[in-house]
């Protein structure tokens, strides 16, 4: 599992291609430290970090880790928030050849009984106490389910019994040399679960540093450069643009344990951010924000992915924020693919979520595999140098999610808009079909956040005997302000939108399910519809089992 990950002839084609570095994450912090040791590399809730100390720790930790027994291919699982001691366990895993299981700190036990009894880590790093939840003691629960966990240490708070992340960093014969392999197994991480039970992706250095490559050629990343990250080390997003994006292009990274827009926009001021990424709300927050102009001056770029961007929003970033906003799509299994360029026109960037970074592409098919005509909406296929090693213990998951040319299946929904750009339309599990006719979700979507009243919109399915589906705008609102059917209805007229795809139902909720990643999970947000609409007696229990 730990080597070859991927076919000789496409290994060697990439490397030759320049697609990837084959250099491991470690490797690159070990030549940036040996230029640049004084450079600041992490600022987070504890200080700074330099290079050189991000380089002795990470050693520190491999060689106390090398003693307790972990070596090349054994799973350590890394459960914190975005503290310093995530990347630098990232890094000191690579030196080993281990793999990291990264985990969002809002998982409890239903998750880690899944994940971590998949992957049945050695090690596990988790916090004492974090946001009022004890991780200890859930680990101390679990530990009949994780035989193989046997180390747990904790990252700052009592350590109640257990050992102390300190003790990873107190002096120990090195660990002894090990030949790095960008092409072997790094990370086991979990799909983010905004449609069903996650799974395993296997990653290597190759693959998670591949979508870098582009954006930093893409957007003129250099050493200059300081990045924001408050999206979660959990996921493929904080993990990779957080902790190893900064030190690819040699720059800063500030880390941020949970989103606060005020505080972000401090971080930005005293930090001279130049470039974040992040899920469409904390756009939406920073946008808000109070004195957001003058604290964002050195904002340059604001990558968005997740969920469309509302035009508005990219006017206000213009006037507000005084920065570029770029949409982009990606899924775990591929990282980054699709993403508007610098210098495209706001409607683009609206209208679409970007063309293939150099080393990817995108195919756009109908049911029998066959290309769909511009503008047609399809399912969404992508191939390319950043496609993951497989499911973990899941071949046959991996083989089905392939078709002939090494297309994977993203299950995403999407329309080639002209220009090589795709727009993502949606989920194949997520489509609208009432009475045989799709409702074009994101159009919706796109228009609901256009009201005034709306914070936050998402579109889902409700069951109905007769049409088989119906569909129901689910909505935050802004504080103090209403919106009604009758509301909404003359809002979507307003705004020109076909009747038949009118929602038919709208309710009003204080927050979404969403995933570490902010994603909206819809098929739980379906669930809270439903119960919604049954407990008003818009929708009859028996309509619930109709279709």
């Amino acid at each position: 599992m730990t080597s070859g990950a991927h076919a000789p002839d496409v290994a060697a084609r990439n490397v030759r291609d320049g697609l990837w570095l084959d250099k491991t994450i470690y490797q690159l912090l070990a030549e940036r430290s040996a230029r640049t040791p004084d450079k600041t590399l992490i600022v987070d809730r504890f200080g700074r970090m330099s290079y050189g100390e991000a380089l002795a720790a990470a050693d520190c930790i491999a060689a106390n880790l090398h003693a307790l027994g972990i070596g090349r291919g054994d799973v350590v699982a890394v459960q914190l928030p975005n503290w310093r001691q995530f990347p630098l366990m990232a890094y000191a895993l690579d030196r080993l050849g281990a793999i990291c299981t990264p985990l969002p700190s809002i998982y409890r036990h239903r998750e880690l009984r899944l994940m971590l009894g998949l992957v049945r880590p050695k090690v596990a790093i988790i916090p004492r106490l974090f946001r009022g939840f004890d991780h200890l003691q859930m680990m101390r629960e679990l530990a009949d389910d994780l035989p193989d966990c046997r180390h747990v240490f904790v990252a700052e708070g009592n350590p109640g019994g257990a050992r102390r992340f300190e003790d990873l960093l107190v002096p120990a014969p090195p660990a002894p040399p090990h030949r790095p392999d960008a092409d072997a197994i790094s990370e086991i991480v979990f799909t983010s679960g905004t449609t069903g039970e996650p799974k395993g992706v296997m990653h290597t250095a190759n693959t998670n540093l591949c979508p870098l490559l582009g954006v930093i050629e893409d957007q003129g990343l250099d050493h200059r450069d300081v990045v924001l990250m408050a999206s979660t080390f959990g996921h493929q997003t904080g993990f990779v643009y957080g902790g190893h994006l900064p030190v690819l292009i040699g720059g800063s990274a500030v880390l941020m344990e949970r989103w606060d827009p005020a505080l972000a926009l401090e971080l930005i001021e005293r930090e001279g951010v130049t470039w974040t990424m992040g899920a469409t709300p904390f756009l939406q927050d920073l946008l808000a924000a109070p004195d957001a102009k003058r604290a964002t001056r050195s904002l340059r770029a604001f990558l968005c992915s997740g969920a469309p961007i509302p035009r508005v929003y990219l006017d206000r970033a213009r006037d507000t924020l005084g920065c570029k906003v770029m949409s982009g799509w990606g899924m775990t299994e591929v990282g980054l693919v699709t993403l508007s360029r610098m210098d495209d026109p706001a409607d683009m960037v609206a209208g679409s979520d970007g063309r293939p970074l150099r080393g990817s592409a995108v195919r756009i098919v109908d049911d029998s595999g066959a290309a769909v005509a511009p503008g047609t909406d399809g399912d969404l296929l992508c191939r390319g140098a950043s496609l993951f090693a497989g499911y973990y213990q899941r071949p046959e998951i991996t083989r089905a999610s392939y078709s002939e040319g090494g297309w994977f299946h993203t299950g995403d929904r999407a329309r080639d808009v002209g220009g090589g750009y795709i727009r993502i339309t949606g989920r194949s599990k997520d489509i609208i079909i009432r009475g045989g006719e799709n409702i074009p979700v994101v159009e919706v979507e796109e228009l609901l956040h256009k009201h005034p009243a709306v914070a936050t919109a998402a579109v889902v399915a409700v069951p109905d005997p007769r049409l088989q589906e119906r569909a129901c705008a689910a909505v935050l609102l802004k504080p103090g302000m209403q919106l009604d059917l009758a509301e909404m209805r003359r809002h979507l007229a307003a705004h020109q939108l076909a009747q038949q795809y009118f929602p038919e139902h709208v309710v009003a909720f204080d927050s979404f399910p969403m995933t570490p990643s902010g994603k909206v999970q819809k098929f739980l947000l379906r669930t809270q519809v439903i119960a919604a609409l049954e407990a008003n007696g818009t929708l009859k229990g028996a309509d619930r089992h109709g279709r």
